[in-house]
């Protein structure tokens, strides 16, 4: 089955069984068909790169990896120097290619439209790449959900796909957890998901304020 296929597919799931089901699939061949050699899928990359800046010192830097997948944010990030990384996916097959990279400190399986089962203020900084876009997860609870993990004065760092940022509710969402003063909205810029290929994605980041969390 080609990429474009699986993509296709995937933005047109229904359910998260019907998500687990096509990635655990996918993910012997995933890599090979959308890392950044064969489709130039450079979110992962830049998303680790805007996590490396955000750290004044990253190689102490406790991160979570939300929809960890096989693993290309967490590569990106172990060999810059970062060696505590947890991951979360939904599909057991994925988790065990991400396992195979070395990359994670540990890796559990989790449905992010769920509350993550993580104790808040947990984490440094918060990735989140590939989830959100059409047929996965939706803002509400994730956005909460990763936001409540961080540490206070952390920073989440998520891409969205550009055609549902706004009709898919999570400029919305961002903009609730702001008036809340949950966060502060760093940035929301578009960037090229896969490059190449008219796939853009609203890279947001967002500091959690420094407040009493309650949940």
């Amino acid at each position: 089955m080609s990429t474009q296929v699986y993509l296709a597919q995937a933005r047109a799931s229904l359910n998260s069984q019907d998500c687990m089901a096509l990635y655990d699939k996918w993910a012997a061949t995933y890599n090979d068909e959308v890392g950044d050699d064969a489709q130039d899928y450079v979110a992962p990359v830049l998303v680790a790169q805007v996590a490396l800046k955000s750290s004044n010192n990253p190689a102490r830097s406790v991160i979570l990896d939300a929809g960890c997948g096989t693993g290309l944010v967490g590569q990106a990030l172990a060999t810059s120097g970062v060696k505590a990384i947890d991951g979360l996916d939904l599909s057991n097959p994925m988790l065990t290619v991400a396992r195979k990279t070395g990359a994670y400190r540990n890796l559990a399986q989790a449905d992010l439209t769920r509350r993550i089962e993580k104790a808040d203020n947990t984490y440094d900084i918060v990735t989140c790449v590939g989830t959100f876009t059409a047929g996965h997860v939706g803002p509400d609870p994730a956005l909460r959900e990763l936001v409540r993990v961080t540490k206070r004065n952390g920073i989440v760092i998520a891409t969205i796909l550009e055609e549902i940022w706004v009709s898919g509710g999570f400029k919305s969402e961002v903009e609730k957890l702001k008036r809340e003063n949950l966060v502060t909205v760093v940035s929301d810029e578009l960037i090229d998901y896969v490059k190449g290929h008219g796939d853009k994605a609203v890279l947001v980041v967002l500091e959690k304020v420094d407040r009493a969390w309650t949940t």
